[in-house]
């Protein structure tokens, strides 16, 4: 009686398939490694040397983010307000306060009526959707009113604080959640030139602060915004101490990066540190946010 046997060695079109999935498994590293390649040049405007980890979807999307400022007329589909709140109301918030909320303007007579307070920014009347989100301590205070207890800490500039805090987390929020599908956004901080005239127009109670406006829509392909370059890592990452003289180098380094994105966009290239202290040279640079603490009081804020 013959006994058969098998062999442990694998065949050659088991070898083939091996072969055939593992160069598939490195093209695929190696379009991933220079696709995260290309998109930390872009975002720094700069080579980019450090080791890369394992990188995804997220993350391609996350340092893709640009603000854009010009919308087609395209209508957002149906449910497309609702899901966003839904990711805006899953970002982290201080013990679950939730000290924010949102309004969300679609007609055009209010959109327009909202951008002359927001400094006349056309992007305000032509996106589909504009949202202005607000530092909300009135519904903590309502609720206190009727259960009979004390709301004293409300009245805290911590408080108010929170409240900011929260409308920006669930607010960019919303933003990752826009673009992931296909849509873009560009915050308005204009909001704030004006705010009790805002408060007004949204019809705000006492103790809602309007903290910043976002459009939302359809960017127009024939006008594209570009990734602008921030600030190179060491200038914004401090590792155990702040280091403020290790800036300087990255901050020279930086004007020159903004320059030639400047430049490439038909702008004069004066730099970032030229700029950004333009923006703050005086008090009417400010647009009107010079008298926010006024604002503020006149809004129902104590800031104790």
């Amino acid at each position: 009686m013959s006994t058969v046997t098998t062999s442990d060695t694998p065949d050659a079109a088991t070898l083939s398939t091996a072969n055939t999935t593992h160069a598939v498994q490195a093209d695929q590293a190696n379009h991933a490694a220079a696709a995260a390649t290309r998109a930390l040049e872009a975002r720094y405007g700069a080579p980019w040397s450090a080791p890369l980890p394992a990188w995804n979807a997220t993350l391609d999307a996350l340092l893709a983010h640009r603000s854009v400022r010009n919308y087609t007329s395209q209508p957002l589909p149906e449910g497309t307000l609702e899901t966003l709140i839904a990711a805006a109301q899953s970002a982290s918030t201080s013990s679950n306060l939730q000290t924010w909320s949102v309004v969300a303007i679609e007609d055009p007579e209010r959109k327009a009526r909202l951008a002359k307070l927001a400094a006349d920014q056309s992007q305000i009347r032509e996106a589909p959707l504009f949202l202005v989100w607000l530092a909300d301590l009135n519904r903590l205070e309502a609720a206190a009113g009727r259960s009979g207890a004390s709301a004293e800490g409300l009245h805290y500039l911590e408080t108010l604080f929170v409240g900011v805090i929260d409308a920006a987390l669930a607010a960019q929020n919303a933003v990752v959640a826009l673009e992931s599908l296909g849509m873009n956004a560009v915050y308005i901080g204009a909001i704030r030139n004006q705010p009790e005239q805002v408060a007004a127009e949204l019809g705000l109670p006492p103790r809602v602060l309007p903290v910043f406006g976002l459009c939302v829509g359809y960017a127009d392909a024939s006008r594209p915004a570009q990734v602008k370059p921030r600030l190179p890592q060491p200038v914004v990452l401090h590792r155990e101490q702040y280091d403020a003289p290790s800036q300087q180098h990255g901050i020279a380094q930086y004007d020159d990066v903004m320059g030639a994105f400047q430049s490439s966009q038909g702008l004069s290239a004066a730099g970032w540190t030229s700029r950004s202290l333009a923006r703050w040279r005086s008090r009417e640079s400010l647009h009107g946010r010079d008298r926010l603490r006024d604002a503020l009081h006149a809004l129902g804020f104590e800031l104790r």
